[in-house]
């Protein structure tokens, strides 16, 4: 720190930017910098590195709320898709270009697609960019991307290890992170924000931000367990607390942590870059680099401009999405566990990440130039053709919809939400049961009786889900077959209604018993367990329709509620630490002989004598904030006063006189 310190200050003095004081400051405290090398441990560098991945995601998550990832949700999944796609293909043929193995090349393309999330947070903060248009844009981006990496891991894994692309493993990969993440999102936005609230009920900033840093890395612990990044759990959390109504409060007093911690990750890149290997394998590093450069900006510009985006957003959305950072390290790192890629691999990827962490400030800070050369190099035909498209993909995507069209695909997103979280819980039950833990008694029924337990308890949890599924089902088919199946009469209606209802119940039933299939105990044991489920649905019927009500409701006002914003907040903040520096606060009693005593405020005119004001009352246990003119002073009162020291000297002086 202390040599990031020099460094960076140097760095601001030359108008450079921050993050390349730390890492050049990494640089020179590395194992790799003569004489000697000032860090001995790499390892401990490396784990707090990791808590300033956990920081900058978590930063993201608070900026990045839901209610902006579903704006522009549409185009940073297109841009998102084709970038990757382009880039593993671009990879893929330089590495066949170097003669490199396919192997090595398809993991080359791999690396290559995926940007630095922590990276470009960090740029577009100190740029001041965060808030524009195309910032939030790239935002989701990058977190689309992230989400797309953990489904990239299993499949170079799957191929790494059979040689082929296994389906089925794939599918299931990308099944568990859905169920994760919509039973994360769904569970948290209940749950949290209302915590949250509670916990800063007690006006204390030292309990809130406790409370939000155990949420932080208690839920990034969560994901590592199965099996997803700490930087996922991270970003995850905090865009649930995000929708919290004290975010702008637990901003500011995350920013500190934050920034000291992104400091170490950005000094760990440092210490990762070695002049000797950057010699070796120059020619390579430098191909690469370039590819990473113009490969990124084109196809995330292109991607960008596809989505319906104007030219001068998806080029500052190329500009800025031009590196490559950790899961690019993630990725390299399984090549050589599975021992599928040559060593060399690794290196070069550090080497062309450290190159490109470097140009990203400048490629940001040069977009709004490369905009407007653009704008001037092109025609004016191709700008009104380009003109046309964008508002050609705007309007489609505001087209008329009806009602009833926009009943059933709400009907249909609820039905699939409340089926991915049945299916959460039937696979937590499971996990429960294959690893039970250790503060679990031990059964005397088994091993087969937990199993039953399992599968009853996750039938029963999933009771509420089934039974507003069911009744959504219902709901779905009278409408359908009153706005479709109106020509084919009554009998026709009663067909689709009721078609649509055994249909959909029968698929959610035997999806239950698919998803249940690791926890079902022996067949005369089932149908035991299927009478108690049933008479329990029967009996609490009404009990479950409620709580899943109030839980609707408590999700729909979180996502209904406008939290404040972090400007606001932080503006408001340092407009009441200015009053109060210049200002200052005093106390005096009122005694019963002294003039105040019996009086209202107004026949003092305090304010007009002395220009200090009363803004608090305390009597006995009660208290009168900003207490109106014609509110009495009586004795033994405790009155707060508001003023500058020569202020409150002069009102003390008045309100302590002694009454004639």
């Amino acid at each position: 720190m202390v040599v990031a310190g020099i460094v960076t200050v140097i760095c601001h003095r030359l108008k450079q930017p921050v993050v390349l004081g730390y890492i050049l400051a990494g640089f020179i405290i590395g194992p790799h910098m003569p004489p000697f090398p000032l860090i001995q441990n790499e390892e401990n560098i490396q784990t707090l590195a990791e808590l300033g991945i956990i920081f900058l995601m978590f930063s993201l998550g608070l900026e990045f709320n839901l209610r902006k990832l579903k704006q522009v949700g549409a185009a940073a999944l297109i841009a998102a898709l084709l970038e990757i796609v382009l880039m593993v293909w671009v990879g893929y043929e330089i590495g066949l270009l170097f003669g490199w193995g396919s192997m090595d090349s398809l993991f080359l393309g791999a690396i290559l697609s995926i940007s630095s999330t922590t990276i470009i947070i960090k740029a577009l903060s100190e740029l001041g960019k965060t808030k524009e248009k195309f910032a939030q844009l790239v935002f989701g981006i990058l977190i689309i991307e992230d989400i797309l990496a953990i489904v990239m891991i299993a499949l170079l894994s799957s191929i790494a290890m059979t040689g082929s692309l296994n389906i089925g493993e794939v599918a299931t990969t990308v099944g568990k992170l859905s169920i994760f993440l919509t039973a994360s999102l769904v569970v948290g936005l209940i749950a949290v924000p209302r915590l949250i609230a509670f916990v800063a009920g007690f006006k204390n900033n030292e309990v809130l931000l406790i409370t939000v840093l155990g949420l932080c890395f208690g839920f990034s612990l969560l994901a590592v367990k199965l099996g997803y990044s700490v930087a996922l759990g991270a970003f995850v959390i905090g865009a649930i607390i995000a929708e919290a109504r004290h975010i702008g409060k637990i901003e500011l007093l995350m920013e500190p942590i934050r920034d000291l911690f992104s400091a170490i990750f950005f000094v760990a890149i440092g210490l990762l870059i070695d002049p000797k290997i950057l010699a070796d394998n120059a020619w390579p590093v430098a191909v690469i680099t370039v590819a990473v450069v113009m490969g990124k900006v084109l196809t995330c510009t292109f991607g960008t401009f596809v989505a319906g985006n104007d030219t001068r957003t998806s080029l500052r959305v190329g500009m800025s999405l031009a590196q490559i950072g950790e899961f690019s390290f993630i990725i390299a790192t399984l090549g050589l566990t599975l021992k599928v890629t040559s060593a060399f691999l690794y290196p070069i990827a550090v080497a062309v990440s450290a190159i490109t962490t470097l140009l990203t400030p400048y490629l940001i800070r040069s977009s709004d130039q490369l905009v407007a050369r653009f704008d001037r190099a092109a025609s004016s035909s191709v700008l009104e053709a380009m003109g046309l498209y964008t508002q050609w993909i705007g309007h489609l995507g505001q087209r008329h919809r009806s009602l009833s069209g926009r009943l059933i695909r709400k009907w249909i997103l609820q039905m699939a939400i409340n089926t991915t979280l049945m299916a959460g819980i039937f696979v937590a039950a499971a996990f429960i049961g294959r690893r039970p833990p250790q503060w679990l008694p031990k059964l005397p029924v088994g091993e087969a009786g937990l199993k039953g337990l399992l599968w009853l308890a996750a039938v029963v949890c999933s009771l509420p889900l089934f039974i507003a599924t069911f009744r959504k089902l219902q709901a779905l088919g009278m409408l359908i077959s009153e706005t479709r199946g109106g020509s084919h009469g009554s009998r026709g209606r009663l067909v689709v209604s009721h078609g649509i209802t055994i249909t959909g119940t029968a698929i959610l039933g035997l999806l239950t018993m698919v998803l249940s299939s690791a926890l079902l105990p022996p067949w005369e044991v089932l149908i035991v367990l299927l009478g108690v489920a049933l008479l329990v649905s029967v009996l609490l019927r009404r009990f479950f329709i409620r709580i899943y009500s109030k839980a609707q409701i408590a999700l729909k006002q979180t996502l209904d509620e406008s939290p404040p914003s972090p400007t606001d907040e932080a503006l408001k903040s340092a407009l009441v630490s200015s009053i109060l520096h210049q200002s200052d606060l005093e106390t005096v009693l009122v005694a019963s002989d002294a003039v105040p005593a019996g009086k209202m405020i107004r026949e003092m005119q305090l304010r007009s004598v002395s220009g200090a004001s009363i803004v608090a009352i305390q009597r006995g246990k009660v208290s009168i904030l900003n207490p109106g003119p014609d509110e009495e002073m009586l004795a033994h009162d405790q009155l707060l006063l508001l003023g500058t020291r020569p202020q409150l000297d002069r009102a003390k002086e008045l309100l302590t006189r002694k009454a004639a």
